[in-house]
């Protein structure tokens, strides 16, 4: 006889099962349903992917139950079968599970991370309809899952606890660990959930491995309960009109054992996982022992302090006007642009640090992504433009698909123009739903080559209606381009459409290998306009791996890797520089365009990388830089 859920993960490491929705989508059906629909409509389906996961050595099942409640299911008219769905998807997990496997009624947040109006009282009646749907089928527990604040955690944990004393697992969404969970910190969150009677506690959706691992960390030393983890395969990429996920099961393997060491008693996936990634967890964790969890009170945490920063002035800077653009200075000399991201929160003290810095290390230019990966930061065009008034640094915006309709995509051009920012980088954007507001919604009312093709149709003076405007716009448009990929003539033929969309010049991925600086130039000799070569250091042994496996266009070296490996600090962001020498000395010879990227606003080793650019070319800089 199998033993009591709370009794096997005291004594083992238990593995869960892998994604439900995305692995039913990678099997034709599309988004826009509701997958818990098929409980009733195509319960073999369902049945099918709990037996493969089962297989593949999955030893808990989720319900396909997620959204299974009265205000999801009423998008799709089906608030009257709530209980109906909800059972069904019990008993096709359990069916799946066996005799030796066990089933969680898996419910997941209705707010979804939105503060909409549903109020605390319909959420009540929401969370209770669906408790106790599943309750009346029979679990093994309870699972919380892709919650975004503590409050409505609390609110579906009081409703399970009103109805039983089932094991519960109670899982965060988190993307931040330093401020994820509406205003608490994760032990905050911790300490609350554990005191309401929660049983685990724990991590999925919304971020890969390396995301998880950083949040697991931060419990390291409290952990009074098992704690969970069901990460992302990755960050999605949409390519050719499909989701696609990067991080491979092998990598899933290799994490599985860091998360067991620090204490993860429950492993499985979410979004883009599949039985492949379930087995080579399994597989990693056969045999491991897990060592008893510590018995230590969250009182007897030191919390983290809080460190508050006086806001610096800086000196209004010389403004734009009659210099060169990026594209005529790259075609003369080497020429630098360096990536800073913008802050996510209100303080920009450290931003205005880092753009100063790569002003005096000689950056010709200092671009800013537009809400990269699909997470919420400060507007760039409010940064750049007190970059460019209070450094003089020339501002070079990126401009995404994904965020703005028409109309507001030429607003914001004309407000760029108004501003006297004139460089801007076109991109397409990672899809809103696997961002910090999953919520939000992705508009992509222009590809990137039509986005190209109109803003350069602002500087013929007419607008995106056709209709003709008093004066003309000046923009240089850039557009972005991914080497690291199996066929790179097909991605130079897409480049070449850009190009002939009316793209002024180009910035690449990092790239990691010298080899492929020097097939990147072969294979775009023929073109005529600019490439800046991308270059972005790697901060530490984790840093790699994570790029390596879970961001996509990013493809790392056995070599690095290795180079890599197990170094943190001071000592992974040394290597980091060195590799990115040694990468720019290849670069300088075959490209005057440079593009670096900081990572983690480690804006030092940027400005070291620029310097030595300039080291590597013999331009001497003006006192003007120093």
């Amino acid at each position: 006889m199998r033993p009591d859920l709370r009794k096997a993960w005291d004594n083992k490491v238990l593995i869960g099962d892998g994604a439900m929705g995305t692995f039913l989508y990678q099997k034709g059906f599309p988004v826009g349903i509701s997958y818990e629909e098929l409980n009733l409509t195509s319960p073999e389906v369902i049945g099918d992917v709990h037996r493969q996961y089962i297989e593949a050595g999955a030893q808990v099942l989720e319900s396909n139950t997620f959204s299974a409640n009265y205000d999801k299911l009423s998008k799709y008219g089906l608030e009257s079968r709530v209980e109906e769905i909800n059972r069904a998807g019990v008993r096709i997990a359990r069916e799946a599970a066996g005799k030796d496997g066990y089933v969680v009624g898996a419910i997941g947040s209705i707010r979804g991370g939105k503060r909409n109006n549903i109020s605390l009282d319909e959420l009540k009646r929401h969370f209770e309809q669906q408790i106790h749907s599943i309750l009346s089928e029979g679990v093994d527990g309870i699972l919380l899952e892709t919650f975004y604040d503590v409050e409505e955690m609390l609110l579906a944990l009081s409703r399970v606890r009103k109805e039983s004393d089932l094991p519960i697992i109670a899982q965060f969404s988190v993307e931040d660990i330093a401020r994820t969970l509406d205003g608490y910190t994760m032990t905050e969150a911790f300490r609350i959930v554990s005191q309401e009677g929660a049983d685990v506690f724990g991590f999925n959706c919304r971020t890969g491995p390396n995301g998880m691992l950083r949040a697991l960390e931060t419990l390291d030393g409290v952990k009074t309960l098992s704690a969970s983890v069901f990460p992302n395969a990755g960050i999605a990429d949409y390519v050719d009109g499909e989701y696609l996920y990067g991080a491979s099961p092998e990598y899933f393997g290799k994490m599985a054992l860091q998360f067991a060491d620090l204490g993860a008693r429950i492993i499985g996936g979410c979004c883009g996982t599949t039985p492949a990634h379930i087995a080579e967890i399994a597989s990693a964790l056969e045999h491991y022992v897990p060592l008893p969890l510590p018995k230590l009170s969250v009182e007897d945490y030191e919390r983290e302090s809080v460190i508050l920063h006086e806001p610096l002035q800086y000196e209004q800077g010389r403004q734009r006007g009659g210099e060169p653009s990026i594209v005529d200075c790259v075609k003369e000399r080497h020429t630098v642009i360096v990536e800073l991201d913008p802050p996510r929160d209100l303080d920009i003290t450290k931003f205005m640090k880092g753009a100063e810095a790569l002003k005096r290390a000689g950056a010709d230019a200092l671009t800013l992504a537009d809400n990269s990966l699909a997470v919420t930061r400060m507007s760039n065009m409010a940064l750049g433009h007190l970059v460019q008034s209070r450094t003089g640094l020339r501002p070079l915006i990126h401009i995404a698909c994904r965020d703005r309709n028409l109309i507001g995509t030429q607003s914001h051009m004309m407000g760029f123009d108004a501003l006297g920012i004139d460089h801007v980088l076109a991109v397409t954007g990672d899809p809103a739903r696997f961002g910090d507001l999953p919520g939000s919604s992705s508009v992509y009312d222009l590809t990137s080559f039509e986005i190209i093709r109109m803003i350069k149709q602002l500087n013929e003076g007419i607008a995106f209606s056709g209709k003709p405007l008093k004066q003309k716009a000046k923009f240089v448009v850039g557009a972005a381009f991914n080497p690291n990929v199996r066929n790179l003539d097909k991605a130079v033929q897409r480049l070449e459409k850009k190009i002939a969309c009316g793209a002024d010049y180009v910035m690449t991925q990092p790239v990691y290998d010298p080899e492929l600086v020097v097939k990147l130039k072969e294979a775009t000799k023929h073109l005529d306009i600019p490439i800046f070569i991308g270059i972005m250091p790697l901060a530490s042994g984790r840093n790699a791996e994570y790029l390596h496996n879970e961001v996509p266009g990013i493809q790392l070296s056995d070599e690095v890797r290795g180079r890599m490996a197990d170094l943190e600090g001071e000592a992974g962001r040394a290597m980091g520089v060195k590799i990115g020498e040694e990468l720019l000395e290849v670069a300088v010879k075959h490209f005057n365009g440079i593009y670096l990227m900081t990572p983690f606003m480690f804006y030092e080793m940027t400005a070291q990388l620029t310097e030595y650019v300039w080291k590597l070319s013999g331009r001497s800089l003006s006192p003007l830089f120093h």
